[in-house]
């Protein structure tokens, strides 16, 4: 641990932990019951689920950021290099797929954006689209750098131990979910669901209980 370790990059740890772990576990709930209603694998997920995803989203890729923030706070300081680029890419990742999906959430209903030749290319989340693209580049790319590149903060053995694997195992799976693209099949992509959903929630509870268990720095303050 960081000898800066303050008060309020604890707080702030806990706090968007937890955020991720309860709109996180809802996202998957939604994601889980929108793919047990497609008819084939290819189909978009439909409302009311698509549109409480987009909402979940928009909640849980800033609170990403400010967890990587704490993990920052908290990295030793021989490894700060490591969590800063980290930080970077979860940011990187926040500012895409909020865009993505503020887009789909405020103009696909609008006119102009409804005929389904510009829906298709633009704002369907169905692949090919230019919305589809930019989400692919968040998750499986950003999403995954940023897992592979804290994942060696963390070092020794326990908690640490099981953040690093948790970590590593994210970022692979992420990164594994561009062969959907290569492959131009989307189902695959869902190797990559695995990753940035189901082990990150994960590695995310790992952190909770880090950052409940560490004490602050003496003279930090808040």
């Amino acid at each position: 641990m960081t000898e800066t370790f303050s008060r309020s990059a604890r707080l702030m740890g806990i706090e968007s932990a937890t955020v991720i772990l309860v709109v996180g576990g809802v996202y998957a709930a939604a994601l889980t019951l929108g793919l047990a209603k497609l008819a084939t694998p290819q189909t978009p997920i439909g409302n009311p689920y698509f549109t409480a995803m987009e909402v979940l989203i928009l909640m849980l890729a800033p609170t990403m950021v400010s967890l990587m923030a704490a993990v920052h706070a908290w990295a030793p300081q021989d490894r700060k290099a490591l969590s800063l680029a980290a930080l970077s890419f979860v940011a990187m990742l926040a500012a895409v797929t909020c865009s993505v999906h503020f887009l789909i959430v405020t103009l696909s209903g609008q006119p102009g954006f409804t005929e389904p030749a510009v829906a298709n290319a633009f704002l369907a989340f169905r692949w090919p689209s230019v919305v589809y693209a930019l989400d692919i580049l968040g998750w499986d790319i950003f999403f995954a750098l940023a897992m592979l590149f804290a994942a060696p903060v963390f070092v020794g053995g326990g908690i640490h131990r099981a953040i690093r694997s948790g970590m590593i195992v994210s970022g692979v799976l992420a990164l594994a979910g561009l062969l959907g693209v290569a492959l131009n099949d989307m189902a695959i992509r869902n190797i990559g669901i695995a990753g940035y959903l189901g082990v990150f929630l994960i590695v995310d509870c790992l952190l909770l209980v880090l950052f409940l268990r560490q004490p602050v720095a003496a003279g930090t303050g808040k």
